[in-house]
């Protein structure tokens, strides 16, 4: 099955500017997506884009039930994976990218009913948390974000709170792409300097150098201990449960890591920017993820009781940890710097899931109003529709801000796993044309040697985890209605959705000799460029910093 090309005319804007519209609807006479995301942007996305209350908020629950090693090996196991992802996908969407990126992929490579499969799962995820999976992220973020204003003031309604987080989120991706490039850049430069600024915080306190100076070492992996005793149940089972539990925890701080394939549709100059990106995945696992737990692990002990999520007294474990180190005026900062970060991913988990409901209505699984763009190409219903799912943060105000952020990290995190599998498969399918077809790999602006074991791991670890996600609720006593339902109906509606695809397409799955490597292509690559050299010593600063992540790109 090969996509249709799409008239080389319909590539221009009005000013000029190059924006990738295969497949999108010219009976309609809406402008296309427009190219506005600059390489900072890409940059600046890439790298600290969808941090947020994952590894802000998140690991609470994460060191309360797996404790410090727990959660340091629980992390690396899920940074694995990303990373394994984020070279598959790298792989792809440096080749062809296209507005949808990986959903629009998936039709190319696998069948339409997958695309279908993983688009619907894809925007489901982000809707609902703002953040990468489209309809649960949003409000999981916002959710999130009335917990962290409640260390200030918990007497006020959290309605209130989730009303100016709405208004916020919403203000940023209606002003349009560039809007979002420039409030995202300022945003994730804020999340990236706290979240480095706290690990060397916890680094010098943790070496005595607070206002106690109590060296605190390794004291927290004695006492308490390095594991937690998942539910009581001692010896070594009770540790690897423990550390199973902080699993779906972490990948839904990891999640949205792909957002730079979505938004490959409207970054400018995107066969040179996106490896870029993709080389500085590993920064971003490396330095801030496990940098992060590991100064987490070191300065809360895992049975401090503002730990608990659910509770009244609901903390970051960094603002804990600030406090326990006895500095004043601090804790209300660094509050607040994570409060831009729970914006900064729900404005970015918008936007993701406004692209892949447009590039949904691009392959024809999604009604063709959602194509509908305003003369500066913004999907204005695509982002309102996504937008109106947010109101689930709502949620909030009848139940703990705790609990409902629980509720739908849970859900986000299996429907992004089911996302990771589904770029697997797809790189899987891709990887088997370019061999049938005779294209060399090394031809490609992107590529590496982990391939294709890198995919293979990254398919089978995510499905698994994606099953045994509940585990928790079928021990002794432990079942939960809400935690079974918000941990498996992503997974449970993959096979559903995918099944009822294939009835209804009636296509079979493409095969190798048959698949586009065309499409679309000539007009890409005649639209790159090389970087022009820097005006300034800031420009050139600012290249030199994107690209230290570089040598490590091909290995």
């Amino acid at each position: 099955m090969s996509a249709e090309k799409t008239d080389a005319t319909a590539y221009r804007t009005s000013n000029g500017e190059f924006s990738d519209v295969s497949d999108h609807d010219e009976e309609s006479n809406q402008a296309p997506l427009q190219r506005k995301l600059k390489n900072r942007h890409i940059a600046m996305i890439s790298i600290g884009g969808v941090i947020g209350t994952g590894l802000f908020v998140g690991t609470a629950d994460s060191l309360m039930y797996g404790g410090p090693v727990g959660l340091l090996l629980g992390y690396m196991s899920i940074g694995t994976i990303v990373y394994c992802v984020m070279i598959t996908l790298g792989e792809m969407v440096a080749f062809l990218p296209i507005p949808g990126g990986h959903i629009k992929l998936a039709e190319r490579f696998v069948d339409p009913a997958f695309s279908f499969t993983m688009g619907w799962g894809y925007c489901y995820g982000w809707m609902i948390t703002s953040r990468p999976l489209t309809l649960v992220i949003v409000p999981a973020e916002i959710s999130a974000a009335a917990l962290l204003i409640n260390y200030w003031n918990n007497t006020v309604n959290d309605s209130v709170w989730v009303v100016m987080c709405l208004v916020v989120v919403l203000t940023i991706n209606m002003l349009g792409t560039g809007a979002y490039g420039e409030t995202e850049f300022i945003f994730a430069s804020i999340k990236v300097i706290t979240i480095t600024g706290l690990i060397i915080f916890g680094i010098v306190v943790d070496l005595g150098g607070g206002p106690t100076h109590d060296r605190i070492g390794f004291r927290y992996w004695k006492n308490p201990g390095p594991f937690v005793q998942y539910h009581g149940i001692e010896g070594a089972k009770g540790r690897f449960l423990g550390w199973c539990a902080v699993l779906t925890q972490a990948a839904f701080s990891f999640i949205g890591t792909e957002i730079v394939a979505i938004a490959a549709g409207e970054a400018k100059n995107p066969r040179r920017t996106l490896p870029k990106a993709i080389r500085r995945v590993y920064i971003r696992i490396l330095v801030f993820y496990i940098g992060g737990t590991i100064v987490i692990g070191l300065l809360v002990p895992s049975d401090n009781p503002s730990l608990a999520l659910t509770s009244s007294t609901a903390r970051s474990p960094f603002v804990i940890a600030i406090e326990i180190a006895g500095i004043k005026y601090l804790p209300s900062i660094v509050n607040a710097c994570l409060l831009t970060s729970a914006w900064s991913a729900s404005s970015s988990d918008l936007y993701t899931a406004s692209r892949a409901i447009y590039g949904l209505a691009a392959s024809r699984n999604a009604p063709k109003f959602f194509l509908k763009t305003t003369r500066n190409g913004l999907p204005y219903i695509a982002v309102l529709f996504c937008a109106s799912f947010s109101l689930l943060a709502f949620m909030a105000v009848s139940t703990n801000a705790g609990t409902v952020f629980i509720w739908f990290s849970n859900m986000t995190a299996v429907a992004g796993l089911m996302t990771w599998f589904g770029i697997s498969v797809t790189y899987l399918r891709f990887y088997k044309g370019m061999q049938v077809q005779g294209i060399d790999r090394k031809t490609l602006p992107y590529y590496t040697n982990l391939q294709p074991y890198a995919a293979w791991w990254a398919a089978v670890s995510t499905i698994t985890i994606s099953f045994l996600s509940g585990w928790t609720v079928f021990l002794k006593g432990n079942w939960s209605t809400a935690t079974f339902v918000t941990n498996y109906i992503p997974f449970i509606a993959w096979p559903i959705l995918y099944i009822g695809a294939r009835f209804y397409y009636g296509a079979k799955p493409v095969a190798a000799e048959d698949m586009d490597f065309k499409s679309d292509l000539d007009q890409i690559v005649a639209d790159s460029y090389d970087e022009p050299p820097p005006k300034n010593k800031m420009e050139a600063f600012w290249q030199w910093l994107v690209s230290i992540a570089a040598p490590l790109g091909n290995f």
